[in-house]
């Protein structure tokens, strides 16, 4: 079982005086073993106390673009509802519904309770590539077979939750904008960790094990929910990103959409080179944590030398924190797919972390 380490923030803070909710910009992203001291001087970064500074400013310019979350106050009691229960041979699904903001709104998701549980069991966060059927996807309930992991996991003995992503499923209803959100992202996020506490919540859940798994849409939003979450000890990632400057040629349309963040055009320009974040820190700011990473080398949206980019620059965050053995990525002779061999690996990398005796 690898160590949790609290990195300590604290160090830095006087040395580090950028106002509440600042951060420096930093244009090389791939570089990330210095931070900017308040003088606009670059440190640079030889221990792990030191890594906390730019972990901070990771996730302050996260928010720049995707806009902030809502204080924990707003935490509302997730008031679940049971609206179907069906009995499967291994596990019991359950179709509910959760409340996740305390003006009022309510996220479908489905979850899985495996069958002869003895004790309180792992949970893994089941997110939902792009698609019409939303959650289903996930569930034996879509059109693609290479995406079941939540009935697969379930069947391993881990219990499963599904929720809909905002516009997908039965979610279509939900105007994230209305609500306050500067982003999808920002709604997403702030979903997911709603999610992660109906998990807590119940009786057969260990929540001191708990990962999360997504593919596409579903594999970076795994990586948003554990950059702000530190209750997700794992995640898996398929076809979720690369380097900005290596999407679709450094064309960020198909990122600055109201499904994502509208920033990266309004205030960014579709331009790599202007965004506060990429993807290199997003993986850099989890770290110790592990994470699995399935990037086919043929996959159209995210080309993987740029994959290959970032997971080269976050190994070096790894490795100062003694932990390289936590990040694992393959490079899978296929499409944009997460095939049965991939899943079997994935499976294999969580169960080595969330089933240890």
């Amino acid at each position: 079982m690898y160590r949790f380490s609290l990195l300590c923030v604290c160090v830095l803070m006087a040395s580090v005086a950028f106002a509440a909710g600042e951060a420096p910009f930093y244009e090389d992203k791939l570089d990330l073993l210095h931070y900017i001291d308040h003088k606009g001087e670059k440190q640079p970064i030889e221990s792990r106390q030191y890594w906390g500074a730019r972990k901070m400013h990771i996730m302050r310019n996260f928010k720049l673009v995707s806009g902030p979350l809502p204080d924990q106050s707003e935490r509302p009691d997730p008031a679940v509802e049971v609206l179907e229960e069906v009995d499967f041979p291994e596990f019991t699904r359950r179709k509910i519904t959760f409340n996740v903001e305390k003006a009022g709104d309510r996220v479908p998701a489905y979850v899985f309770i495996p069958k002869g549980l003895e004790g309180k069991a792992p949970a893994m966060l089941c997110l939902h590539p792009t698609s019409k059927f939303g959650k289903g996807q996930v569930c034996e309930l879509g059109d693609l077979p290479n995406r079941n992991y939540a009935v697969e996991l379930a069947k391993r003995g881990y219990v499963t939750i599904a929720p809909d992503y905002p516009g997908f499923g039965d979610y279509t209803d939900v105007d994230v904008y209305a609500l306050g959100y500067e982003s999808a992202t920002a709604k997403g996020i702030w979903n997911h960790k709603r999610t992660l506490d109906v998990l807590t919540e119940m009786p057969e859940v260990d929540p001191y094990r708990m990962g999360a798994i997504g593919h596409s849409l579903g594999g970076h939003n795994a990586l948003f929910i554990g950059l702000f979450d530190e209750r997700v000890r794992v995640m898996v990632t398929s076809c979720g990103f690369n380097s900005f400057a290596k999407y679709k040629g450094g064309d960020l349309t198909g990122w600055s959409h109201k499904g994502y963040m509208p920033k990266i055009a309004t205030d960014y320009d579709k331009d790599p080179a202007k965004m506060p974040f990429d993807f290199p820190g997003v993986l850099g700011a989890i770290a110790p944590r592990p994470i699995f990473i399935s990037a086919p080398v043929n996959d159209a949206n995210f080309e993987v030398s740029g994959v290959k980019d970032c997971v080269n620059a976050a190994g070096k965050v790894y490795s100062l924190l003694e932990a390289s053995e936590n990040l694992k990525a393959i490079y899978p002779d296929c499409e944009h797919d997460f095939p049965p061999e991939v899943r079997a690996e994935a499976y294999a990398f969580v169960d080595s972390y969330l089933k240890v005796e």
